[in-house]
């Protein structure tokens, strides 16, 4: 991935775009399960199972996190995606969240634009992110980030392997 990137905000404050360390993992795990609660689901993660997944033998998704110095104001998690017709490979951006407070400071527009130069550097071809289908205020701030909506078309299927 790339270093870590510095930016300035409106205010005078400081925040680090960087990599998740395991040091974050319990604001993280904190702050995930704030994001379930705003979509009005409950939250299983724990801080093991984000270890395991950020910084396990095989690691499964990768963690950016917006650090103020003193605590963690945002976060996004990337997922590896593959278009097997099209041999592209791509990056979801499968979270974003900022915290109360924090939103409306262009925290949220550096974190995706990390997240689209770590993708860059993965070799990826495309970034894609989804949004609640009324969540009309995530859909504006994505096409502002110049992402392009697309129709989600079919049914996905899940089958529990436990």
């Amino acid at each position: 991935m790339p270093e870590d990137t510095e930016i300035s905000l409106m205010r005078p404050a400081v925040v680090n775009i960087r990599v998740a360390k395991p040091r974050d993992l319990p604001e993280l795990n904190e702050m995930i399960a704030q994001l379930a609660a705003h979509h009005g689901d409950a939250s299983a993660m724990t801080p093991e199972a984000l270890e395991r997944d950020l910084f396990g033998p095989m690691p499964w998704i990768q963690a950016l996190v917006a650090d103020g110095g003193d605590g963690l104001m945002g976060y996004a998690i990337l997922v590896p995606l593959y278009r097997a017709q099209e041999g592209k490979r791509g990056m979801d951006l499968h979270h974003l969240f900022v915290r109360d407070g924090h939103r409306g400071h262009g925290i949220g527009q550096h974190l995706v634009n990390r997240a689209r130069d770590c993708a860059r550097a993965q070799g990826c071809d495309f970034l894609s992110v989804s949004a609640a289908t009324g969540n009309f205020a995530a859909h504006r701030f994505y096409e502002q980030m110049d992402f392009i909506p697309r129709p989600v078309t079919g049914m996905r299927f899940l089958q529990p392997l436990a």
